[in-house]
């Protein structure tokens, strides 16, 4: 297993390789630029835009501008014009090295701005992931035990639902309900708050944090729970039928544990699979929830990089979510062989 996983991540360096090159070149060819605001403003000067440009690198080719921005530009760092002065924009060691640059924004270094972001969508999404499981793992298992009957009915149409809500349309219906329209009988103040991680101003608070992830991790949860619990349960119902199910039963086997160590088991295998496709998608939902909820997370920073056209923020935010799938599909295999005796790696 050690071998297979250190050979999966020596092929995933040419794959980041290749998408660092592709959405470098997307993010670069989009129309505009990170100096579009700068040039539509009369109080700057065109002198004065062309220094920015050489400030940045943007007057080098594109091709060169990734270079610099993958290994730096120490190899560009020379007196072309004999003024004796060096004609670079900055010693910059490039993103094998760990340097992602800095923000166009506020002069920050990328990281530092990422550092102060992820740990909250990490905290966010972790919540939200482990209530989905919570949730969905149990429907999903009574469903397809209980099948056709008025709680798998019942759990089968609130999944359709779940599905079918847009999942911005119903944060702002929580929002509408829980905050507008609630109030806390004893204070008098909303029911739930509206966004942050926190209330303003006072202490840290294990409930007061709770009560700010109750509406965002509701809205992150709903479409997901639907989804895996009609997963799991058609998942369930292949797997309840199998041979070795009826011979487990037949040796007189509780139903409780055929379920629970043979059935369930063997059905997360798929599911397995499912969630390593979509969790990119997981975490791209983050950019919702954190837009409607105020949350300061990375979904938050990537909006706000998009829309200043701060390349090097942007440039950072895709290539961790690249490394994210990835990663993602790694541990899916892991968990193959974990759940699935019969498959092996080495």
């Amino acid at each position: 297993m050690g071998a297979y996983i250190v050979r999966r991540l020596l092929q995933a360096i040419p794959m980041l390789l290749l998408i660092s090159i592709i959405l470098f070149a997307l993010v670069n060819i989009a129309p505009g630029g990170p100096l579009a605001a700068q040039s539509r403003s009369r109080r700057i000067s065109p002198e004065k835009q062309e220094a920015m440009k050489r400030q940045f690198g943007l007057d080098k080719p594109l091709p060169v501008q990734y270079v610099v921005w993958l290994v730096g530009n120490d190899w560009m760092r020379v007196d072309e014009d004999g003024d004796g002065v060096v004609d670079s924009y900055g010693t910059r060691k490039g993103i094998i090295r760990g340097d992602f640059g800095f923000s166009y924004r506020n002069r920050n270094p990328v990281l530092e701005e990422i550092g102060d972001r992820v740990f909250n969508t990490v905290y966010l999404m972790s919540v939200t992931l482990v209530v989905v499981a919570i949730v969905a793992i149990p429907i999903g298992v009574l469903s397809a035990i209980k099948q056709y009957s008025k709680f798998d009915i019942t759990a089968t149409t609130l999944s359709f639902m779940g599905q079918a809500i847009p999942e911005f349309w119903l944060g702002l219906i929580l929002i509408l309900i829980f905050y507008s329209w609630l109030e806390n009988p004893f204070t008098g103040e909303p029911l739930l708050p509206s966004g942050g991680m926190s209330t303003l101003g006072e202490e840290f608070s294990i409930w007061d944090r709770i009560w700010h992830l109750i509406l965002p991790v509701t809205m992150g949860m709903v479409g997901w729970v639907a989804w895996y619990s009609r997963f799991l349960r058609s998942s369930m119902l292949d797997v309840k039928n199998q041979d070795y199910i009826r011979t487990a039963r037949a040796k007189g086997q509780q139903e409780r544990i055929i379920y629970m160590r043979h059935a369930l088991k063997n059905a997360l295998i798929p599911l397995v699979t499912m969630f390593a496709l979509d969790f990119p998608y997981i975490f791209a939902g983050s950019l919702y929830v954190e837009l409607l909820f105020s949350w300061p997370g990375m979904g938050r920073l990537y909006y706000d990089a998009a829309t200043a056209r701060d390349y090097p923020v942007l440039m950072a935010v895709l290539i961790i979510g690249a490394g994210i799938i990835i990663i993602a599909n790694l541990m899916a295999d892991i968990a193959y062989a974990y759940l699935d005796p019969r498959v092996r790696y080495d």
